[in-house]
């Protein structure tokens, strides 16, 4: 009976390792490639993952058949041909010693969406007393709008595969590539939902967005090794723990969340990125705008795709606050004031653009860092990516932009670019939409002379510039708009309804 026994037991382990031996024989995809997926039209396409070492591995998808064979280490990747736009359901077959289907596969355009909380937060998470219900689920029925939600966790050393974050519910709605319906709209980013949706509605492409966000974080975190080592104005980083170490909670250690979430999604084809972040780094200015390109050339280098868009959503005004209280000296330069000139700044890298928030803020909610308005920020972002990226002529697509000045006796007259069809007064509150006020004043700019004492000023629309004074400034020298943390009186617009970026003539 022992000797049985024994026998059933080697028995009992060779079975077992023969399926272990089995399954490692198995074709597997990394996990981003599932139903309802939207691959990058228009460059070839990686399609990745692990077999048998040596094992022959073919993909067939959209009338072209691809095959590539695993190396020493069991990993393949094939390349599909550059395809067309393709708005037909389709299935994606990956043969090798078993077969795997992807259902429901379009070919569109891929957008990263990353960033703090204001990128992660979905839009049920802006229902409150205040707007009880902002948005409208029959706005979430866009399902050529897929979003894939990576989760995976802060890493120090490079990830080479993702985590999926897979909900409850229809097989539709647990994939890890979900289309956008009224059921499933709460779970998408709010600013890439907005965002897609009208790129999506606008443009009849398919749009897929790779959510990788996580709340409270710093810049320095996305940054990758290569990013930061190409901006000779930041110093290299030294001695760089074992583990991630965090500050209240949230990652704080350089490049952790580039190789935990970026770094797994490089060899997926994309379109671009658009970023939400800023509020963790709101005490800087010129660093900020070092650590921007340290990041977009960072991640363009991965993707190794050349200079792909990426947008970024400009901090939204604040009201005051424990956090950072609003001031009102004209002079301003408070909370948030200089990160914002680094993200306008930042327009100076190429292919790149910025949704200004500045009146998105809701003052009946003043210490609230997340303005509750997200379908305008993404909507902003989108008119960037339709004139630059999708053929839109003609598009006003931003607010005025602080172009140049010019002293003309005891006035400055500012010039923008962004003007649109002319320059006007209006406000903005909540939700609604912003309401011209023909004969309003222009509020929020300040002058100065040599002596740089910084006074408020009166300041009026000519054509399409702003013509600045004050007769306690005989001799102006500089000028500020909206310099500050707070946004309630900031009222330069186009007359497109788009808001006019925060600026200073000045770099004292």
């Amino acid at each position: 009976m022992k000797n049985r026994n024994s026998m059933k037991t080697v028995f009992g382990l060779a079975a077992s390792l023969l399926a272990a031996v089995s399954a490692s024989a198995d074709v597997t995809l990394s996990k981003i490639f599932d139903d309802h997926m939207v691959l990058q039209r228009d460059i070839p396409v990686a399609v990745y993952g692990k077999a048998a070492p040596g094992e022959k591995v073919t993909v067939a998808f959209a009338g072209q058949t691809q095959a590539a064979s695993a190396d020493k280490e069991g990993a393949w990747c094939v390349k599909l041909d550059a395809m067309k736009v393709c708005t037909d359901s389709a299935a994606m077959t990956v043969t090798g010693k078993n077969t795997l289907t992807l259902k429901d596969v379009v070919v569109g355009d891929v957008w990263i969406c990353s960033g703090q909380s204001n990128m992660d937060f979905t839009p049920g998470a802006y229902q409150s007393p205040l707007d009880p219900k902002p948005y409208d689920e029959k706005d979430f029925d866009v399902p050529l709008l897929r979003q894939f939600h990576l989760v995976n966790e802060p890493s120090m050393r490079p990830e080479s595969d993702v985590i999926v974050n897979r909900g409850n519910g229809t097989s539709e709605e647990s994939a890890a590539w979900l289309p956008c319906k009224p059921t499933t709209g709460n779970r998408f980013t709010a600013v890439g939902l907005y965002f897609g949706r009208k790129l999506q509605l606008e443009t009849g492409v398919p749009i897929g967005l790779i959510k990788t966000a996580w709340n409270g974080t710093r810049i320095e975190p996305w940054i990758s090794p290569a990013g930061l080592a190409s901006v000779k104005e930041l110093p290299p980083v030294a001695g760089l723990p074992a583990e991630y170490k965090s500050d209240g909670g949230y990652p704080s250690t350089w490049h952790c969340l580039y190789n935990g979430k970026i770094q797994p999604i490089t060899r997926y084809g994309i379109k671009g990125a658009i970023w939400y972040q800023g509020e963790s780094n709101g005490d800087e200015g010129e660093t900020y705008y070092q650590k921007l390109r340290a990041l977009i050339g960072g991640w363009r280098a991965a993707w190794g795709e050349g200079d792909f868009p990426f947008y970024i959503v400009q901090l939204a005004g604040r009201f005051s606050s424990t956090y950072t209280p609003a001031g009102q000296d004209p002079a301003g330069g408070d909370g948030w004031a200089k990160i914002r000139m680094a993200q306008f700044k930042a327009l100076n890298i190429p292919h790149t653009g910025m949704a200004v928030t500045m009146d998105l803020a809701d003052v009946r909610d003043p210490g609230d860092i997340h303005p509750k308005n997200k379908r305008d920020a993404g909507e902003r972002l989108a008119l960037w990516a339709l004139a630059k990226d999708y053929g839109k002529e003609n598009l006003v697509y931003s607010g005025p932009l602080y172009k140049e000045m010019k002293i003309e006796g005891d006035k400055i007259r500012i010039a923008f670019d962004s003007a649109g069809s002319s320059l006007t007064v209006a406000t903005k509150k909540g939700f609604a939409p912003v309401v011209k006020e023909p004969q309003g004043k222009l509020k929020h700019f300040a002058i100065a002379g040599d002596d740089k004492k910084w006074v408020w000023a009166n300041a009026d629309i000519v054509g399409t510039t702003v013509v600045v004074s004050s007769p306690e400034v005989p001799k102006p020298v500089a000028v500020r708009y909206a310099y500050t943390m707070s946004g309630d009186d900031c009222n330069l617009y186009n007359s497109e309804g788009l808001p006019a970026s925060p600026f200073r003539t000045d770099d004292w």
